[in-house]
């Protein structure tokens, strides 16, 4: 019987930059898969190669060894069946809200009536009606992030990537866009991979946690968490697991 593949698939994966002492390592033999719908957080000790591994599947940088395919092809660059999300909020300031978010659609030839149509769609699904014509200057840091998470979903790609996406957010707004990403993730399947160092933002959101080591980046350790959503930052469950990841990662370090 032919196993099973999942929608992403990475298998064997090195990524060695050249530096001028020689060669630094940044992923050692690191495998995934993730399957469709499946919302995955790589968790792991700051400048250990999670923002490599997000890189290297949203085809930004290729690897120096291992293979990484979506839906069965070959990464060979960006594609529009990955949606990236960054951490520095990345919008055009001299365009508004609604193109922000129609932009990728424009550079791929779109017409202009049904990217505003897509475009529109998915400014209502962040919950940023009634701000379509407001410049990037007159959004909050928490509505500049909702615009981009638009824009990433408004190609509508297979993959979502997100590098820690609330990650310049103030704690409370942070909090809120946990809790606007989880309702929209439920809303509009997508598959997730979301890097963050944040272990309750990990718990919160992750339908598995892959638990990275130092740098190199492999895999030290994954959890398949079953708890119901939402779910509660003060549970017994929530704070058990809390403590027992933390503990795997401590001893990375």
């Amino acid at each position: 019987m032919e196993q099973k593949r999942g929608l992403i698939e990475c298998q064997g994966i090195c990524k060695t930059f050249k530096v001028p002492s020689g060669e630094h390592q940044v992923v050692a033999d690191f495998d995934l898969t993730a399957d469709e719908n499946e919302f995955i957080c790589l968790f792991g000790p700051g400048q250990c190669g999670k923002t490599t591994l997000i890189n290297l599947i949203a085809g930004f940088e290729p690897p120096t060894s291992g293979t990484i395919t979506v839906a069965g092809q070959p990464v060979t660059g960006p594609g529009p069946d990955r949606g990236v999300v960054f951490q520095n909020i990345t919008l055009f300031p001299w365009l508004t809200a609604i193109k922000n978010v129609e932009y990728g659609l424009k550079m791929a030839g779109v017409a202009p009536k049904e990217r505003r149509r897509r475009a529109q769609k998915y400014m209502d699904l962040v919950g940023l009606q009634g701000f379509e014509d407001s410049f990037p200057v007159q959004l909050s840091g928490g509505m500049k992030q909702r615009v981009g998470i638009a824009r990433a979903y408004c190609i509508e790609p297979r993959v979502m990537l997100m590098d820690e996406p609330f990650g310049a957010l103030d704690a409370q707004t942070r909090y809120l866009m946990q809790e606007e990403l989880q309702r929209i993730w439920q809303t509009e399947k997508r598959t997730i991979i979301f890097v963050t160092n944040n272990i309750e933002e990990a718990i919160y959101l992750a339908d598995r946690i892959v638990v990275l080591s130092n740098c190199p980046a492999t895999v030290k350790k994954e959890y398949v968490i079953d708890l119901p959503r939402p779910r509660k930052y003060t549970s017994s469950e929530f704070l058990a697991l809390r403590k027992e990841i933390t503990g795997i990662v401590d001893k990375t370090l």
